[in-house]
């Protein structure tokens, strides 16, 4: 028996001792590269007012981050197992904490961007470092429980960005958004320069860069396109962006095909758990993502919340997510995963549906429902898929793996944003016009209040502070005649102001509405596909037609590379130099 792998602190019989140690780094890792997100879109309205952002710099400060995120992982994923997957992750680490310290120094809207686009090559590194780490370091028996519990830190953080940036805003700038992920950075870069085994693949064979680069264009480019034409119009950077990512993705595929070591099989996608499984990631982040974006804006701008408070009320989620993981792990094993899976979208979009019931009367109480369904909805479906990925990749190609599963994640994300978001603006608009059409406001005021629910309530506060202007100026006039004609002026304007606002906060919960149903009918639909394309057994190893397919690849012999997954499989041997 060939060993392919040199456990650096246990014998080679035992799993690593310090395994769950080592997934706490890992866990502290997946953390900030997603708070990076969810923290942002509270510090969004502080950013705005003191770098006077335009809607289209607001949202590729957001989306900077996610273009570089999506794009690279394939590769750099690849590159890591290669050559150091706790390289790799200490290396995305220090990028990304320089790109945040970067961000924070910044003073305009190019440098944020810029610095947000450095911390998205950095999580590029880091999500599938993580998984592939936590794969190579837990032996079979024991790798669902750890993907549970990093399934559950992503949905902790959802919920934890908006909290502790709301903390921080109460009493500091947005630039302290940035500077929270430094500390925790730091602190797993020490964990896991101490606590994560080193590990790379057992094979050094030349990684295909020619389909990394190529699927780095099709990814960008299709992420580009997600995000620029339904924010910025369909033109020609959209356009061109479709066409782009449509040719790469042609040629990625048939390079994949004929290339003798691949830098992803696409064959695998013609196994039905494999599929259905990254169709169930992408749909279920479609959803979270599309649904996160516009619950935030109902709490702050039309409950009123502030954003630490909006960080508390989305806490139900977070708790959510960890009940659904505890219930995955118990119920997954017993009646496997097409049901758990099928569940957990079914519930899903359950919630969605729940959300099309809020109108202008809905409180807070309308939504910690469906917030509870769609954690415990999340925490029941994305455990078991990320482990039938995961487990449908050899020893050698595990960060490859993890950049699968997290590409189907950012993608879902995106699309998530980037449709729902579409559709929110544009059904926002419309009840607001239908709303407004009796009123004498100015088509200008009119016009800009349709952009966005924050510019709606801005029109609303400008146009009132006009009516608090004009009647001061009747309570100083020496007329009586003219101050009656200032004061019934005012009177108009503080009317129109109120009915503003008032139009603006149905129009929005319309909206909310509106988009939950389309939520939930792409939710609905996936999870039939899902249902279909998932097997009744978990398809979690790797066939055996597969190993010998990587086997050939790899220019070794069919018996040795069985012997090396096996021993990958079965937990004796996990972690490897590097």
């Amino acid at each position: 028996m060939r060993l392919v792998m040199n456990e650096p602190v246990e014998s080679m019989d035992r799993p690593y001792a310090r395994r769950w140690w080592a997934l706490l780094v890992l866990c502290l890792s997946l953390l900030i590269i997603v708070m990076a997100n969810t923290a942002l879109t509270v510090a969004a309205p502080d950013m705005t007012q003191d770098l006077g952002l335009s809607s289209a710099d607001l949202q590729w400060v957001i989306d900077g981050y996610t273009v570089p995120y999506a794009a690279l992982m394939l590769l750099l994923g690849a590159i890591g197992d290669k050559y150091s997957r706790r390289g790799a992750l200490i290396l995305g680490l220090l990028v990304f904490g320089g790109g945040a310290v970067a961000g924070s120094l910044v003073g305009s809207s190019t440098g944020v961007i810029a610095a947000r686009a450095v911390m998205g090559v950095g999580a590029a590194m880091i999500m599938p470092a993580t998984l592939s780490l936590l794969a190579a370091t837990f032996p079979r028996a024991e790798r669902a429980k750890a993907i549970v519990l990093w399934t559950a830190t992503a949905g902790l953080a959802i919920a934890a960005g908006p909290l502790v940036a709301g903390a921080l805003l109460r009493d500091h700038g947005w630039a302290s958004t940035f500077l929270i992920n430094v500390p925790v950075a730091a602190v797993a870069i020490v964990g896991a320069l101490v606590l994560v085994p080193p590990s790379k693949a057992a094979h050094r064979h030349r990684i295909d860069y020619v389909g990394g680069l190529l699927s780095v264009v099709w990814v960008g480019a299709l992420v580009y396109m997600i995000i620029e034409g339904p924010h910025f119009g369909w033109g020609v950077k959209a356009v061109g962006a479709a066409v782009v990512a449509g040719v790469a993705l042609v040629a990625f595929v048939l390079w994949e095909l004929r290339h003798p070591r691949p830098v992803l099989d696409v064959r695998r996608f013609t196994r039905r758990g494999f599929a259905g499984s990254n169709l169930a990631v992408a749909l279920f982040f479609l959803a979270v993502f599309g649904a996160f974006y516009y619950l935030t804006q109902h709490l702050q701008f039309v409950l009123g919340y502030d954003a630490l408070e909006t960080g508390v009320r989305m806490l139900p989620l977070a708790g959510a997510v960890f009940v659904g993981s505890a219930l995955t792990g118990y119920l997954t094993p017993r009646l496997g995963m097409k049901i758990t899976v099928t569940a957990g979208m079914v519930g899903g979009t359950a919630a969605l549906a729940l959300l099309t019931r809020v109108d202008a009367a809905s409180t807070y109480g309308d939504f910690v429902l469906p917030l509870v369904m769609l954690g415990l909805a999340i925490g029941l479906a994305l455990s078991p898929c990320t482990d039938a990925i995961m487990g449908a990749f050899p020893e050698s190609e595990l960060g490859v793996g993890g950049a699968v599963n997290d590409t189907s994640l950012e993608l879902g994300g995106s699309l998530g944003i980037a449709i729902l978001g579409s559709v929110l603006a544009g059904s926002y608009g419309s009840h607001l016009a239908d709303a407004t059409s009796g009123t004498k406001l100015p088509g200008d005021a009119l016009a800009t209040a349709q952009d966005s629910v924050g510019a709606g309530y801005a029109v609303a506060q400008q146009i009132g502070a006009q009516a608090q202007q004009l009647a001061g100026r009747a309570a100083g006039a020496g007329d009586p005649q003219q101050a009656a004609q200032l004061k019934a002026q005012a009177g108009q304007l503080a009317d129109g102001a109120r009915q503003m606002a008032d139009a603006v906060g149905s129009s929005f919960a319309s909206a909310v509405a509106h988009t939950s149903v389309v939520g939930a009918v792409i939710l609905g639909v996936g999870t039939l596909l899902v249902g279909v394309l998932l097997p009744r057994k978990q398809q979690g190893t790797p066939a055996p037609e597969e190993k010998a397919e990587t086997a050939e690849r790899a220019e070794t012999a069919e018996a040795s590379e069985t012997t090396e997954t096996d021993a990958t499989a079965d937990g004796s041997v996990h972690a490897g130099q590097g």
